[in-house]
């Protein structure tokens, strides 16, 4: 199975959740649990996809608090033994982030800009002046720097920030993927799957093109076979 593609299960609840793993089946190997979950049982479906399932497990969180308070929740959070956690990509936010992880196999994703928001969006938020993908690459390094074991940017920006002295041997994961032809829906600054990869992408993460399809293995499938041979 091929890791690179993480599907986001953007469902209601574990029951759902499962049932789209088993669909799936033996198409992907990589699930992103998120906020949307998290109150229906996101983490005991997290447990179960890792230790009886076998599959790698993206905790989407996107914590951000106090430095005591991430450190004491991501200490919490890396007793389960899953693979990725995202934090917000501010420099203490990353710190504290990295202290509660130590000694532990969890790599912590620090989130730059969310591929959602464009230029408008930014000003609304009272982010500073300049081009989104020059501020998206600035958060990159610095999160880098303070201990992130990866970032989360949009494809548009993944080879920006590949070449970045920081980035070496860390992880850079991609939401805004969407395979040729399929609407962009609430993202903003997208790319097709192979570009994404081909740009520096170590993952890419997928949602509504497959869970909303009629035959979400094949549609996985589909995705895979879109990626640059390895």
């Amino acid at each position: 199975m091929d890791d690179r593609l993480i599907v986001a299960l953007d469902v209601p609840n574990v029951v759902q959740g499962l049932d789209l793993v088993q669909r799936i089946g033996d198409a992907a190997s990589f699930y992103k649990i998120g906020l949307g979950m998290l109150t229906g049982g996101g983490l005991a479906l997290a447990n179960e996809l890792k230790g009886e399932l076998g599959k790698k497990v993206f905790l989407d969180l996107k914590l951000f608090d106090i430095g005591a308070t991430i450190e004491a929740a991501v200490r919490g959070i890396a007793r389960y033994d899953l693979d990725l956690l995202t934090v917000h990509g501010d420099p203490q936010v990353v710190r504290a982030a990295a202290e509660g992880k130590a000694g532990t196999g969890l790599k912590i994703m620090a989130v730059t800009v969310l591929t959602s928001n464009d230029r408008a969006d930014l000003d609304a938020n009272l982010i500073k002046p300049g081009d989104i993908h020059d501020i998206t690459l600035e958060r990159a390094a610095r999160a880098l720097e303070a201990g992130a074991d990866g970032v989360i940017a949009s494809p548009q920006e993944a080879a920006m920030i590949r070449a970045l002295p920081q980035a070496k041997g860390r992880l850079i994961v991609t939401p805004g993927v969407r395979p040729a032809g399929a609407a962009a829906g609430d993202q903003k600054r997208i790319a097709t799957p192979h570009q994404a990869i081909a740009d520096g992408a170590d993952h890419i993460v997928v949602g509504r093109p497959i869970w909303q399809a009629a035959d979400p293995a094949a549609a996985a499938r589909a995705v895979i076979a879109e990626l640059p041979k390895r």
